[in-house]
């Protein structure tokens, strides 16, 4: 009896381990997307006649429908059930991979691009609660997390090595296809490795909310995406961004006093440590939105690097972000994230004032990869203790939306960080060209100038990131409530 109950218990271990491979596989995915495509967008433009005011939508087509429908697709993870919305979410991600491969012009690709979003909408949300239920105790969930958070930040770096092979060696579309056999496989690893887990209790909908949020979310995106292009005092982005700003109003309004089964239930973000967490993911994702975003125009525009060459220059970030999560995961459970959240991002920071020295003729292997280095080991860090700090402590009814709320707040950062920081850069690089007398020297000059203050603005966002790690997040050793909470959660998980 005693033999059958050990072997029961390994089984159980190894499908636990197996699930995250299957789990981590998806989401890699997903961060691979965002970044792969970035590469292939050039010759995307030139094959399909984009013109260059609309090239932009290939990216932002599938930043609003993803970070306008996180929300809704976590709360529907949550009740429908985790891994049926994670399969179903593969699946249509697949789909849509397959139909921006088979693009024939600029819409075809958008609207694609539109629905790739839709689907990793509900599938990042389902992916990281079915961590959330699956590893209770604390070592485990750290290792969990560790895993995650280096696919995390490592995925977006070795998806512009992927797409620069793919570019350089195959078509532009194979960067699409290439999710296609991707997702099916995970999904039917998914289907006989993953265990099911749903929401139990009251499970309606909450229709208004999920409006209000997704209106919302969208018009914020949209108005921030407007604001790099037409500039932060027009009209347009105004009206986008006000507009934003009520209906969200108008949701936090009826989440708090009107739904009897919110989408957002304000526990999730009034909690000290989540909330805080939230705060974080945000700042942090404006700031790493200037290493990858001015990097690449470097490598490109200055140091004409080929998409392939470029690609591998980031190669010492993947590695640094990879090892420094799977350290944090096993010093996680003896410190708790409050230091590693800290100096992580005070590193972070560190690393990206050193990038903000390049210049014309820098040297890659003296200057370039050292900071890419420190920045990446300290986000190494920080990204797992983030992930990790987000969902402690979430009940198991409410495990799709709070990880939901965490992707949220990282694409609102992310394309807040690529909408400020790209027109900082911009005025600061117009501003330096106008001072002096404009030839090829100057506007290459000019350019790193740019992309230099893009860098100052990205150390500043992560190092209030470290300071609000430091006000606000509780030592899990010492706050009795945060550890309360982590048995409440292990024993609503069993």
């Amino acid at each position: 009896m005693e033999h059958t109950q050990d072997h029961q218990s390994a089984s159980h271990n190894r499908n636990k381990w197996l699930a995250l491979f299957v789990i981590a596989l998806a989401q890699l995915m997903i961060v691979l997307d965002a970044s792969i495509v970035n590469i292939a967008l050039p010759s995307a433009e030139k094959a399909l006649s984009i013109s260059t005011g609309n090239r932009q939508w290939v990216i932002t087509a599938y930043t609003l429908s993803f970070g306008g429908l996180l929300l809704l697709g976590g709360r529907i993870a949550d009740y429908v059930g985790r891994k049926k919305i994670f399969v179903i979410g593969l699946l249509g991600f697949a789909a849509s991979s397959a139909l921006g491969g088979f693009a024939l012009n600029g819409p075809m690709l958008f609207a694609a691009r539109a629905l790739q979003g839709g689907f990793g909408a509900v599938m990042a949300p389902a992916a990281l609660s079915l961590i959330t239920v699956t590893f209770t105790e604390p070592k485990e969930r750290a290792t969990a997390f560790g895993v995650y958070g280096g696919i995390a930040g490592g995925g977006a770096a070795i998806g512009l090595i992927v797409g620069g092979v793919l570019t350089q060696y195959a078509s532009w579309r194979w960067c699409l296809f290439v999710n296609t056999p991707v997702a099916i496989l995970t999904a039917i690893a998914a289907i006989v490795i993953v265990k099911e887990s749903k929401a139990e209790g009251n499970t309606k909908y909450d229709v208004p909310g999920a409006v209000l949020a997704t209106l919302g979310l969208v018009s914020l995106v949209y108005g921030f995406t407007v604001a790099s292009t037409n500039g932060w005092g027009s009209a347009s982005t105004i009206l986008y961004i006000i507009t934003a700003l009520v209906l969200l109003a108008g949701f936090i309004y009826y989440e708090s006093n009107v739904s009897s089964n919110p989408l957002l239930p304000m526990r999730i973000i009034l909690d000290k440590n989540r909330g805080a967490s939230y705060l974080v993911s945000l700042a942090a994702g404006i700031g790493m939105f200037g290493a990858f975003l001015f990097l690449t125009f470097y490598f490109q525009g200055v140091l004409n690097y080929s998409a392939l060459k470029a690609g591998f220059a980031f190669l010492p970030f993947s590695a640094g972000i990879i090892l420094a999560a799977g350290a944090a995961s096993k010093i996680l459970p003896k410190t708790g994230p409050r230091p590693l959240m800290a100096l992580g991002f005070l590193a972070g920071s560190g690393g990206l004032l050193w990038m903000s020295q390049i210049g014309l003729h820098t040297d890659f292997f003296i200057h370039v990869m050292p900071s890419e280095i420190v920045m990446s080991m300290g986000m190494g860090f920080a990204f797992v203790s983030l992930s990790s700090t987000a969902l402690v402590g979430v009940s198991h009814h409410d495990a799709g939306v709070a990880s939901a709320t965490l992707n949220t707040s990282q694409q609102i950062g992310g394309t807040l960080g690529t909408a400020l920081l790209n027109t900082i850069a911009a005025n600061a690089t117009r501003n330096y060209i106008g001072k002096n007398f404009a030839n090829q020297t100057v506007v290459l000059n000019g350019t790193i100038h740019g992309f230099s203050v893009g860098f100052l603005v990205g150390a500043f966002c992560l190092l209030v990131a470290s300071i609000i790690s430091v006000v606000m997040i509780s030592d899990p050793h010492k706050d009795k409530s945060l550890r309360v909470s982590s048995s409440e959660v292990m024993l609503a998980s069993t």
